[in-house]
């Protein structure tokens, strides 16, 4: 009889192959690892044996039981590559000018010849294209010609607003439909708010890096940026901010807090808490993107700066663009003390969002098909970040750093100080592969050896031979 020893042995050594085949890619995140009938035929091991393996693996936290169905691989992220580390800066106000690779990457966005990992985009078949037009198609011949032949009201459609102000419950502390704007979209969010609470050469604190867009609207307002450090796993620099409170005169903070683009960042909620309260002790407004916040991956969707605002001073803007449509361009803001403003600003740029973009996303959400939409893509988006991270980990030269997100659909990844992440977009972009060069992210020049990926497209050849590609083009960078 063998001895137990033995059998520890054999079991220990099976989950160690097991969890090198998962880390080399053979079994990828999310997915069915084998039965334990099937291991007991491929390797000739009891089937108690295979079982302990497995609760080895679990012990690990490499894989996960499901009731009645078997062992899955859980995402690997914390183990995968260390974080980027948190760049040095020296705040100070500066002049925008946003580099035009910028709109050449969403031009590249909109051709089916690119493989993209370059915008921060949900592939289609993630999306509920089929619920969307079972809505579309209930929709009756009258209320089609009130939708089509009319103007909406300016400040958007009633029942959407009720349909997001219940989805807002727990993440406000005042009653929001009174001061909800519909906009098209979140970024138009944001500029109506940027734009509402200050004036032409006002400075604006970002996080450093920062996503392009908020630098391309400070540049079209005539406004100056003041990068704060930033650390890749919690946030802003807050003594740092309190430093340079102390020295400039600041109209604004832009931040994302929640997953933060590109850096993917959950910002703890005892920061969020004294953010709010240092920006409320100077009267100080915050406008709060929170685009990504309900593509959480953990078990509870995060709080927002809203939630602690008691002031009217958080003006915190959403959209569906990453959750259910990025074509019907729908989005809020929440402007508090600047409400008023940010109304009038809507109705002198646009009048009021298109009407039946807006009657269609609140008949969805009447049906309560959106949550149970958004737990398939949550998930979903979290195995392809994970599969995404174990291929760069695989493939890209050492010394290669990468976030490990809780939420949201992008990478941001650190390459050796010898790569340089604008000439790897070019090289990249004659291959067809559409990726995210850093150094757009900043007014500095301190994110040249930075890229960001997108991982909204599940995991194919096609995007791993991509990945592939990207890591041949780095390393020859290496090399040089």
């Amino acid at each position: 009889m063998p001895s137990n020893t033995s059998a520890n042995f054999r079991y220990s050594r099976l989950a160690d192959d097991l969890e090198s085949k998962i880390r080399d890619g053979i079994y990828r995140s999310g997915e069915k690892m084998p039965s334990l009938r099937k291991l007991h035929d491929q390797t000739g091991l009891s089937i108690t044996t295979v079982y302990q393996a497995y609760i080895e693996l679990e012990k690990r936290g490499v894989v996960a039981p499901k009731q009645k169905s078997g062992y899955y691989v859980k995402p690997l992220m914390d183990s995968i590559l260390p974080p980027p580390e948190a760049q040095k800066l020296h705040p100070e106000p500066k002049k925008v000018t946003v580099n035009a690779l910028a709109y050449t990457i969403v031009e590249d966005m909109g051709s089916p010849e690119f493989l993209q990992l370059g915008g921060s985009t949900v592939m289609p078949e993630l999306l509920p294209f089929k619920q969307l037009t079972r809505c579309l198609r209930s929709t009756t011949m009258e209320a089609m010609k009130r939708s089509l032949m009319r103007y909406e009201d300016p400040y958007g459609n009633a029942e959407l607003k009720r349909q997001i102000a219940k989805r807002m419950i727990g993440q406000t502390r005042q009653a929001v439909l009174d001061e909800m704007v519909i906009t098209s979209g979140c970024i138009e969010a944001v500029n109506l708010c940027l734009r509402a609470i200050g004036d032409s050469g006002d400075t604006i604190v970002v996080e450093s890096p920062t996503y392009p867009w908020f630098l391309q609207i400070i540049e079209d307002q005539n406004k100056f940026a003041l990068e704060m450090p930033t650390d890749p796993q919690t946030g802003i620099d807050l003594d740092q901010l309190e430093r340079a409170l102390a020295k400039n005169a600041v109209a604004a903070c832009l931040l994302v807090p929640n997953f933060h683009n590109p850096l993917g960042f959950l910002m703890p909620e005892e920061k969020k808490k004294k953010l709010v309260r240092m920006m409320a002790a100077r009267q100080i407004p915050i406008i709060e993107d929170n685009i990504h916040g309900e593509l959480y991956f953990g078990g509870q969707r995060p709080s927002t700066l809203k939630s602690y605002d008691r002031k009217g001073l958080v003006l915190h803007c959403g959209s569906f663009s990453k959750t259910l449509s990025p074509g019907l361009r729908v989005g809020w803001a929440l402007p508090g003390r600047y409400a008023k403003r940010v109304r009038r600003l809507k109705m002198d740029s646009t009048v009021a969002s298109p009407t039946l973009n807006q009657q269609l996303v609140a008949q969805f959400l009447k049906e309560d098909a959106f949550d149970r939409h958004l737990r398939r893509l949550r998930t979903a988006l979290k195995n392809q970040i994970t599969n995404m991270a174990l291929a760069i980990a695989r493939y890209f030269p050492e010394g290669t750093r990468i976030t490990a997100p809780q939420g949201g659909l992008t990478l941001w990844v650190e390459l050796d100080r010898r790569v340089d992440g604008l000439k790897v977009f070019h090289e990249a972009r004659k291959q067809k592969i559409s990726i995210f060069p850093g150094a757009i992210c900043s007014t500095t020049a301190n994110y040249g050896n930075c890229i960001r990926i997108n991982c909204g497209y599940p995991w194919s050849e096609k995007i791993e031979a991509g990945v592939r590609t990207l890591a041949g083009i780095i390393a020859g960078q290496c090399r040089r």
